[in-house]
């Protein structure tokens, strides 16, 4: 099928490697024969990389040529350098004159100069890299040759920011070379009309093929069922880390994903302290510098570790042949982060890949099996494209500027070309334009924030060339928290640190990072100096929202509730777990929004099972409290998990209804996010992407805190003087749907009037001790956490599972 339109190199070197094309790889060669957009899903280890870039390779090979000819765009700056050596060993087997290089922020100021005007025949980037390379008045030329556009692991920002400014660049990118091919990759797309939309130009979906790649092995996933029991609370499966080191010694090389930094640390300290063979074991996140970041992941090319303990960080597609074992400690939180994952383990499409669950409580347990369940039935977590966010249109507006004058009406054709955008307003655009020129009504008499100039006839221009060189200093979509580096008395940084929590720490204190135990110094400005130690010590924490369960996960383990027929499934302890609750109280059907509330020494306690999130939780928390105390019932705190919100207070609560009507958000929600740290945080995120508040300045850094502050004065400005803003419309939205999780949340209060079915016990039900023992982490001091919650966590169980 299609052999024959392999160029004679390529179709050689498949036969020297003994390898025959895959289906899908000839389709797509196909597909740009045709001139077509195309998008590839196919699964890990199916040759994808090869598939996005066989027909840059025969175009290349058939007609040689000097300039820029693919562009491949990746989310991590890892993964640029990994692709770049798959893709140059194939090249120098077949002898091929072919440039590939990188550029990335980690790229030398002189070879970035030096692409720019002799650029390699293949670029490896990310969006924000070429955003910046957009920005040089040279783009045109540098972009003229353009042939073709490769966008790997579409998934992971297509529904985001960083998708907002990558659609934005496709659309400059177009209109400097009509006849440039898009080209989209995944493993793990559940819509994928969606996503053929989103890469499309005008997104018309018909313009982009749809090619599927062959089915692979089936993955071998299981569950870690611990020697003793599935623990009631938790949600880090530290308990297993015994058995997890077995599975390390019976591996070649184990990827053990954990869902946050602070637990990454955590496990790896607990595999090292039962690591008997000592065997090599790494640590990868994205709070360590990019110097141990790499030499960690040289030392999994070279097969010199036979575990990694890691974070998102490596979710997407490095390539490691070793991986044979690929282990989830705590829930996965969705299918498709599952399947994603799993594919880290053995990249051959025709061996199944091994994974292994290790769920942190018995939830934990029912959400692991959901996403067992759903990857083996092929079902994904779908995903929620939206309207593009309005800073990140400032900042592509203010590259564009940068690269050359322009006029409204072209540039608003070709933003509109971009999907996220297709729906932008003369109106809306005209308001970024006047942002960008003066900063809007309350910021206009300054001089700093007059970034462009109309002139009179009607061309739009940067007004200073500073604002060029603060642009390119600033531009970028990832606006991390305040940061303090960690860095040993002779200079050698490990990585970073939230503020917030390096505020907590003290000189002779100590914490794990990097898989060692530091001592603090002395605490300088961006600067945390440790030294190396072996006193005990505690976790970093860091904040950000944390990763919710998918609302498809949410849906099965509902099912689950609701199905005994099921239950002959689970291991013994949580099938007895739920035929007490069934006996002693009662599981809310598929539909239902189950209450209970009971007393327990001198308290009150409210439990709603929601199944919504824990960021949606966490806001429902806030704004159920804030009820009650209007209604006199005297709260005195709450605590949430991803499947339910616990409130405990001086009053009993007779009838939950007044406090889960709809008007919540209308009245209590809008109060509290903008009196709270959401909406200034928010801004803060705004700001920065939109230009308004400066990173750095030429030769010089602004701290965390001069960011922190200048952003707070100005949001304290336009919320007094002009409220409407664009920024504060636009860190409003950032609040409401990042950080509130508002619509799961809407959703909830829509239904819950209808479907509550509030049950009144005399005592704690089986069901609430997961989410009741949080509130004894809450109240327990440091050090003494472990032993107090178990003798805690113990009263509740004997209490919730007695049969009296």
């Amino acid at each position: 099928m299609f052999l024959n339109s392999l160029p004679t190199q390529l179709a050689e070197w498949f036969a020297a490697k003994r390898w025959s094309p895959r289906r899908h790889q000839l389709e797509m060669l196909e597909a740009a024969r045709r001139g077509e957009h195309a998008l590839l899903v196919a699964p890990t280890g199916a040759g994808k990389t090869l598939a996005g870039f066989m027909a840059s390779l025969a175009e290349l090979i058939e007609q040689p040529a000097d300039g820029l000819h693919t562009l491949y765009v990746s989310p991590l700056k890892a993964l640029a350098v990994d692709v770049q050596r798959n893709l140059l060993t194939p090249i120098a087997e077949m002898g091929l004159d072919i440039r590939v290089e990188t550029r990335t922020g980690d790229t030398p100021s002189d070879r970035k100069a030096r692409q720019r005007v002799r650029p390699p025949q293949m670029l490896l980037t990310t969006p924000e890299s070429l955003s910046l390379l957009l920005s040089y008045p040279d783009s045109f030329t540098m972009f003229a040759s353009l042939k073709t556009i490769v966008v790997d692991e579409v998934h992971a920002f297509a529904t985001g920011k960083r998708g907002d400014l990558l659609a934005l660049s496709m659309a400059r990118l177009q209109r400097i070379a009509p006849n440039l091919r898009r080209v989209a990759l995944s493993a793990t797309v559940a819509d994928p009309d969606g996503y053929r939309a989103w890469l499309a130009p005008d997104g018309d979906i018909d313009a982009v093929t749809l090619v599927q790649g062959e089915k692979g092995a089936d993955p071998h996933i299981s569950i870690l069922i611990p020697e003793d029991r599935i623990p009631w609370a938790g949600h880090s499966g530290r308990y297993a880390a015994a058995q997890v080191m077995a599975e390390i010694e019976t591996h070649k090389t184990t990827i053990v994903f954990c869902n946050t930094r602070s637990l990454a640390e955590l496990i790896f300290q607990d595999l090292w302290a039962v690591n008997e063979l000592k065997l090599p074991i790494g640590i990868h996140h994205g709070s360590l510098s990019v110097d141990a970041r790499r030499k960690v992941e040289q030392a999994m090319a070279d097969s010199r570790l036979r575990a990694l303990v890691a974070t998102a960080s490596l979710d997407l597609g490095v390539d490691w042949g070793d991986v044979d074992c690929v282990i989830q400690m705590g829930a996965p939180k969705g299918a498709s982060r599952l399947v994603q994952r799993v594919g880290r383990a053995n990249h051959r499409l025709d061996e199944p890949s091994e994974a292994i669950l290790v769920p942190g409580n018995r939830f934990e347990y029912l959400e692991a099996r959901a996403a067992l369940d759903a990857v083996t039935a092929g079902e994904l977590d779908n995903d929620v494209f939206r309207t593009g966010a309005l800073d990140v249109l400032a900042q592509h507006i203010m590259a564009c500027a940068c690269a050359a004058p322009f006029e409204e009406a072209g540039l608003l054709d070709e933003i509109r070309s971009a999907l996220p955008y297709s729906a932008l307003t003369d109106e809306r655009f005209g308001q970024v334009l006047s942002y960008i020129q003066s900063g809007g009504y309350a910021l206009k008499a300054y001089d700093r924030f007059k970034r462009l100039t109309r002139d009179p006839d009607g061309t739009w221009r940067v007004s200073h060339p500073r604002f060029v060189t603060q642009h390119r200093l600033n531009a970028g979509i990832i606006v991390e928290a305040t940061m303090l580096n960690v860095r040993f008395r002779n200079g050698r940084t490990v990585g970073k640190v939230e503020e917030s929590f390096a505020a907590t720490l003290s000189p002779k204190d100590t914490f794990f990072f990097a898989g060692l135990v530091l001592e603090v110094e002395k605490i300088e400005v961006e600067d945390l100096i440790v030294r190396a130690t072996s006193k005990p010590a505690r976790i970093p924490t860091y904040g950000g929202a944390r990763m919710p369960i998918s609302t498809h996960l949410a849906d099965r383990v509902r099912a689950f509730l609701a199905s005994p027929q099921e239950w002959p499934r689970f291991p013994d302890d949580v099938r007895e777990w739920l035929e007490m609750q069934a006996r002693r109280s009662a599981l809310p059907g598929p539909d239902q929004l189950l209450i209970e509330t009971f007393p327990r020494e001198g308290r009150h306690y409210m439990v709603v099972y929601s199944f919504e999130g824990w960021n949606a939780h966490q806001s429902l928390g806030m704004l159920v409290t804030r009820r009650m105390e209007t209604l006199g019932i005297k709260p005195l705190g709450f605590v949430a998990s991803d499947y339910a919100i616990a409130t405990y207070s001086l009053e009993p609560v007779s009838d939950p209804r007044a406090l889960f009507s709809p008007d919540i958000l209308e009245h209590e929600f809008v109060d509290w996010v903008q009196q709270s740290s959401l909406l200034k945080r928010a801004f803060r995120e705004v700001a920065v992407i939109g230009g308004l508040v400066e990173r750095q300045h030429p030769g010089k850094r602004k701290t965390g805190k001069q960011v922190s502050f200048s952003t707070d004065l100005i949001y304290d400005v336009l919320r007094r003087y002009e409220p409407d803003h664009l920024l504060l419309r636009a860190a409003w939205e950032d609040a409401r749907a990042k950080m509130t999780d508002v619509g799961r949340l809407a959703n909830l209060l829509d239904r819950a009037n209808d479907t509550m079915l509030h049950v009144s016990l005399d005592r704690v039900s089986p069901l609430a001790v997961p989410v009741l023992v949080l509130i004894g982490r809450e109240r327990v001091a440091q050090g003494t956490v472990d032993d107090l919650l178990l003798i805690e966590a113990e009263a509740l169980v004997a209490e919730a599972m007695s049969t009296d």
